[in-house]
């Protein structure tokens, strides 16, 4: 029998920070669930692989390159490889969906 796994079970609470967690990786596409605090990381990426990303939850605020974008849950992007973006703000435990293509 097979039994589905859900988006939102175990989503952790953080006061800081990000978490991320793989639900798949198949073939050229890993598919991951993030989980981004008040506070996220400060991190820029500049990632070798495309992402598409959709934010399920909350409100958050990227720079990608040079233009900020503001997000709200059901709002979706696609972020080419080797394009320089940052997550500058979130509300607390947003849920994304983001799926690499490699």
């Amino acid at each position: 029998m097979i039994n589905p796994d859900n988006l939102f079970d175990n989503i952790p609470s953080l006061v800081e920070g990000e978490d991320f967690s793989e639900l798949l990786n198949c073939r050229n596409v890993v598919i991951e669930r993030i989980v981004s605090s008040k506070n996220p990381d400060n991190k820029v990426y500049c990632q070798e692989q495309d992402e598409w990303v959709i934010l399920i939850k909350g409100k958050a605020q990227l720079r990608i390159k040079d233009d900020i974008v503001n997000l709200k849950a059901g709002d979706y992007l696609f972020i080419p490889a080797m394009t320089l973006h940052q997550v500058l703000t979130t509300s607390n435990n947003c849920l994304w969906l983001a799926i690499h293509i490699y």
